[in-house]
């Protein structure tokens, strides 16, 4: 069994939900934020999730306030950002360090698999990590990389 089906994350609900839930599904893991330049993004990882939940796409996301204290809100605030301003329908997940010795286990496993282009750290909000369907990493997007820009990606997973 894939390492990345041992772990478990809470949801924005403050119920654990195990990855282990997800086997044989694609999956799209991003660390988020509500005031970022790149909040924006939600609505295309909204789109994404729509189009491809049927087929086998789940997309998590994880809040983090690491990056210029873009998350600083509380789970309802973060929960009212994601469903009023966005729409998001797809699981989110509790606030996490994805940095450093604090970060949650899942990122600093899909940190290592997957280094970035200046060492392992990710460096902003909306880092995307596209895991396939047997729970193996495959490919790191970098923040700025538009959620409809890994279509292509993720057909080619959902069709393997």
């Amino acid at each position: 069994m894939a390492e990345f089906y041992n772990f478990e994350a809470e949801t924005l609900q403050g119920q654990s939900k195990s990855m282990k839930d997800l086997e044989g599904k694609v999956v799209l893991v991003v660390n988020t934020a509500s005031k970022c330049g790149l909040t924006p993004q939600y609505e295309g990882l909204q789109e994404l999730y729509e189009e491809y939940k049927d087929e086998g796409l789940e997309i998590l996301g994880f809040p983090s306030n690491q990056f210029a204290n873009q998350e600083p809100g509380d789970k309802d605030t973060i929960a009212e950002t994601c469903l009023i301003n966005y729409g998001v329908s797809f699981p989110m997940f509790s606030k996490v360090d994805v940095n450093g010795d604090s970060a949650h286990p899942l990122f600093k496993y899909l940190r290592k698999s997957l280094g970035g282009l200046l060492g392992n750290n990710i460096k902003w909000n909306f880092t995307k990590f596209l895991i396939d369907a047997e729970g193996n990493p495959v490919k790191r997007f970098a923040p700025t990389t538009k959620p409809k820009d890994l279509k292509k990606d993720i057909q080619k997973l959902l069709n393997a």
